[in-house]
């Protein structure tokens, strides 16, 4: 493969792969460091990746992959959560709050999913793969990524509707 079928083939799901980092890495800068060190790994296989059906789903394997390394190492125990948002109309502050808490809480609820349905969640609902893709990423069946996906979509609501109904609880 050449350098232009490369850039065509993998570098389209670039910003797939840095949402995916993002996710189970939570810092841009470690998620960053992440999709580089993957395409540079790509580029090296650039022979192999020729002959694939599906690169995206092989990348978003590979992203995957290198992000539970790097959580598993020394290096990744002081990640912090940083989120940050760009608006295009201008809410009113109180909508702006009310928004950024929203999505704090769904985020703070799908980080306490285990690790699975965190990353299917993030695969489905962010990412907009397909299940077949998904399946391939997660190494599991089409009928696994289903049940696992309507598992954390119930228990999001719950935790949601918990939290609206009665308040978010603290420390407790």
């Amino acid at each position: 493969m050449d350098e232009r079928k490369f850039l065509d083939r993998i570098l389209t799901v670039q910003d797939s792969m840095f949402r995916l980092a993002k996710r189970l890495l939570t810092s841009t800068e470690e998620a960053e460091d992440a999709v580089q060190e993957v395409l540079t790994k790509l580029w090296e296989k650039m022979n192999r990746t020729a002959t694939l059906t599906n690169p995206e789903g092989y990348a978003m394997t590979m992203t995957k992959n290198y992000c539970l390394d790097r959580l598993k190492s020394k290096q990744a125990t002081e990640l912090r959560l940083v989120h940050v948002h760009q608006y295009k109309a201008s809410p009113s502050l109180d909508q702006q709050i009310n928004h950024r808490d929203s999505v704090a809480l769904v985020y703070t609820i799908m980080k306490s999913l285990p690790e699975q349905q965190q990353l299917i969640v993030q695969l489905r609902d962010v990412e907009q793969y397909d299940f077949e893709t998904i399946a391939a990423i997660a190494e599991m069946s089409e009928g696994a990524v289903r049940v696992a996906l309507s598992r954390a979509r119930k228990e999001i609501r719950k935790q949601l509707i918990k939290a609206h109904d009665y308040g978010i609880e603290t420390g407790s």
